[in-house]
């Protein structure tokens, strides 16, 4: 357990160093992810129609919900190792 959560630590340090951008679905992928690992199931209003960039997180979080913060961990984990190797 603490060592999936140094793992997890480490690989949102990891991500900051990426050569190029990853796409937009795999960012949301990763904020979602990284949401649900750290802070767990959705919480919140989802945020208004006009604020896109603030409901596509919302809804990329929220199609965690129910997913345990280990599970989001590792897939994260799993993640950042595969974008940057």
């Amino acid at each position: 357990m603490a060592d999936l959560k140094t793992a997890f630590e480490q690989a949102s340090k990891d991500i900051q160093g990426l050569p190029e951008r990853p796409d937009n679905d795999t960012l949301l992928r990763l904020y979602g992810l990284y949401k649900q690992g750290s802070e767990g199931d959705v919480k919140g209003d989802k945020p208004g129609f006009f604020d896109f960039v603030g409901t596509a997180k919302y809804e990329a979080w929220a199609k965690l919900k129910g997913t345990p913060q280990e599970e989001a961990q590792k897939k994260y984990v799993d993640l950042v190792k595969k974008l940057t190797a």
